[in-house]
């Protein structure tokens, strides 16, 4: 996965939980976990970024 993609998905779970109206608590807990991995992982792609940066 890459970091682009991630962001990608992490606009579609956000787009899918606003517009969702009866979505079940079990539904919106495994959506916003999801969310939360992709959201790691993004922070954790800039802080790696950030250190080859700082590296050159």
């Amino acid at each position: 996965m890459t970091y682009d993609e991630a962001l990608k998905e992490i606009e579609i779970i956000v787009k899918s939980l606003e517009q969702a109206e009866a979505l079940s608590m079990e539904e919106y807990k495994k959506q916003a976990q999801r969310a939360r991995e992709l959201l790691d992982y993004c922070e954790q792609q800039l802080k790696t970024m950030e250190t080859e940066f700082k590296q050159v």
